[in-house]
């Protein structure tokens, strides 16, 4: 069991430390933007997403989220958004027409991997009527999400779909595994938690922002011990994917999973400080 001091990352020097609830509540309103009168005020067209696999599509970068993915999965209950994509008119003009073609407008959840995938999700949220998941660590960097949904360690979002938490990429990093309940297939979203290094190749990288090393190595053993065997089929990440050459997804899933041992002692990404 990890010990109670999760969102105290006193072994970081140089990382700021994360807001506390007390100091959210009295920090003085901000100017008004014009997007904060009208949520469709100047928004960016955009581009919208493109299909992967049946029942599975990728948004295209969002800059709101340093550049990360976003994806959106079809079950046979619900869509899942894996992330926030760009708060676009084309991310906006699809999104609404999944929910009109699952007939509701709450036919869907936001899942958020992590404070990296956020972006803008209330603004989201707001449009769509979609509830939010998030791992419970995170909850409070999410005022007026409403509704909220949070989770401890694991969660059955629905039939064969899973979330684990998986602490050291931020303190409630988590990732979804989804088996078999759509047309995509046996799939995982790790989020930040593995991030591509060549083409076909994830891995874990410690980065400047990251939380806690040492708990993103045991959040990558413990997510191995965690998954059926011979799962995922293939591995969808929530970092940029420019390292993939072109490929979206990393297919033969199970086995590079199983060859991971990280090292705590390995070279970290340069940009890491210290």
């Amino acid at each position: 069991m990890d010990p109670p001091d999760l969102m105290v990352p006193e072994s970081h020097p140089g990382e700021e430390p994360s807001p506390s609830r007390s100091a959210l509540s009295v920090a003085p309103p901000g100017p008004i933007r014009s997007d904060e009168l009208d949520p469709r005020a100047s928004l960016e067209p955009g581009r919208p997403p493109s299909a992967v696999l049946p029942g599975l599509w990728l948004f295209p970068p969002n800059r709101d989220s340093q550049g990360g993915s976003a994806w959106l999965l079809e079950t046979p209950d619900l869509d899942l958004l894996i992330d926030c994509p760009a708060f676009s008119q084309s991310n906006l003009a699809f999104l609404a027409s999944r929910g009109r073609r699952a007939g509701a407008a709450g036919a869907g959840r936001i899942v958020l991997t992590g404070r990296d995938g956020h972006g803008r999700c209330r603004r989201l949220q707001e449009q769509l009527g979609w509830p939010v998941v998030v791992q419970e660590q995170e909850a409070y960097l999410l005022p007026g999400v409403d509704p909220l949904l949070t989770f401890a360690s694991e969660w059955e979002l629905a039939p064969g779909v899973r979330l684990l938490w998986t602490p050291g990429p931020s303190p409630g990093a988590c990732v979804l595994h989804a088996q078999g309940p759509g047309p995509a297939g046996d799939g995982l979203f790790c989020g930040r938690l593995l991030v591509p290094l060549g083409p076909g190749s994830l891995a874990p990288l410690r980065r400047r922002n990251t939380f806690h090393w040492p708990r993103q190595v045991a959040s990558v053993e413990r997510l191995v011990r965690w998954l059926p065997a011979g799962s995922p089929g293939w591995i969808a990440s929530g970092a940029g994917l420019g390292a993939l050459r072109g490929g979206r997804i990393v297919t033969g899933a199970a086995a590079l999973l199983a060859s991971l041992r990280p090292d705590p002692g390995a070279p970290s990404d340069p940009l890491a400080g210290g």
